[in-house]
């Protein structure tokens, strides 16, 4: 199963401020750099749609209510609807904030009616949390994820590999999930407009369609002859590191699309260090490319570390340094070489090492009390001055 939850930025500032339902919605930042990051349904009837520059939203739909995005919610109701789905199955593979592959196979054969316990594991989500979901069941978890975007919101497809030809082959070539949206007016150029026309061209190995695809040609052709992987990949914690990775909302190239979004890992990664009161001597940056192909860097740091701006800026020069003109889809952030706080191999004496303790436990009682507050209200008097506050 692929279950992914139905605009969920959206939903979730409805959900906080409930004037907002029914309204067209853009979840994004203003201004010409700014970016949708998702939008309503309302405001997809005018041609909004997330990756879209703000300005060129408003040009479509005038009339949208354009909120900044509010991510400590979004997290809480992530977590909520992970929780929800672990009731049904606990393998599940994490995909994204708002969707996830899972193995229904014992809940699915063991009930009756699966159409009805799924539509009940729908409603009831719904009830419970707000949150609206889509489902697509398969054979394979490509052939789910193409299943759960077929119909939204609340749909819920079955696709079996006998139903390719009819179902999948009709949709235009945007809709393969996995093939960018640089590639796809290339393959328009070369005659290749539907998934139907992609399938033959596969039939006859076109040499063009090998040439542009690369490497990723090969998983194109397992995919759309109804193979590829039916492994979900369930995550579990590795004591000697400790990593984060996002999918992003849409395919990025350059620094400035993904900065946002690798400051949240990087804090994330801090905070999961900070819970395991560990400090790690070595980081990786991964980067997977819109042909799914993976990238990674490392570095060794003179000292251990687990400060989360100290990780982002790191990140940040590998990233400068080696992708920045890549196509992008995925970034992650792993904190290695871990070690305890209270063992940090750190060239300082006692008097040092305990301030150094000391200063540590203070940022993480401040970030503690911001979290709760909801807003970064407080700050240590040294950083107060470094910024003229």
């Amino acid at each position: 199963m692929h279950i992914d939850l139905n605009a969920f930025f959206a939903t979730c500032e409805v959900l906080r401020d409930p004037s907002l339902k029914g309204k067209p919605l853009i979840v994004g930042h203003v201004g010409r750099s700014g970016i949708v990051s998702t939008c309503s349904y309302e405001a997809r009837k005018y041609g909004v749609h997330s990756g879209q520059p703000t300005f060129q939203a408003l040009k479509c739909c005038p009339e949208a209510i354009v909120v900044e995005p509010h991510f400590k919610i979004y997290e809480v109701y992530s977590r909520s609807f992970f929780s929800y789905v672990k009731r049904y199955s606990q393998i599940i593979e994490v995909a994204s904030i708002d969707e996830c592959y899972v193995d229904m196979t014992k809940p699915l054969t063991e009930c009756k009616d699966p159409v009805a316990y799924l539509r009940a594991m729908q409603f009831e989500l719904k009830k419970e949390t707000g949150l609206s979901c889509s489902i697509g069941i398969a054979p394979t978890k490509w052939l789910a994820k193409m299943a759960s975007d077929m119909k939204k919101p609340m749909g819920l497809v079955f696709l079996r590999k006998k139903d390719i030809p009819k179902m999948l082959y009709p949709m235009p070539i945007e809709n393969f999930w996995g093939i960018g949206k640089k590639t796809t007016p290339r393959l328009r150029e070369h005659g290749i407009n539907t998934i139907g026309d992609l399938a033959k061209a596969v039939e006859y190995e076109d040499s063009y369609l090998q040439k542009e695809l690369g490497k990723f040609y090969l998983t194109v052709k397992q995919w759309i002859q109804g193979g590829g992987s039916d492994t979900v990949e369930v995550e579990y914690a590795d004591p000697k590191s400790i990593g984060v990775s996002e999918t992003l909302m849409y395919d990025s190239t350059g620094y400035d699309e993904i900065s946002k979004t690798l400051h949240e890992i990087c804090l994330e990664v801090s905070r999961r260090a900070a819970k395991e009161n560990k400090v790690g001597k070595g980081m990786t940056l991964h980067v997977k490319d819109t042909a799914f192909k993976s990238h990674s860097k490392a570095m060794t740091f003179e000292e251990p570390t687990r400060d989360g701006e100290t990780l982002f800026a790191r990140a940040s020069a590998l990233y400068k340094a080696h992708y920045n003109t890549l196509e992008v889809r995925l970034v992650g952030v792993t904190l290695e070489k871990l070690g305890s706080m209270a063992k940090a191999e750190v060239q300082m004496n006692l008097w040092n090492y305990e301030q150094y303790e000391e200063l540590d436990k203070t940022k993480l009682l401040i970030a503690e009390l911001n979290r709760k507050l909801d807003k970064p209200s407080l700050m240590r008097l040294s950083e107060a001055k470094k910024k003229g506050e």
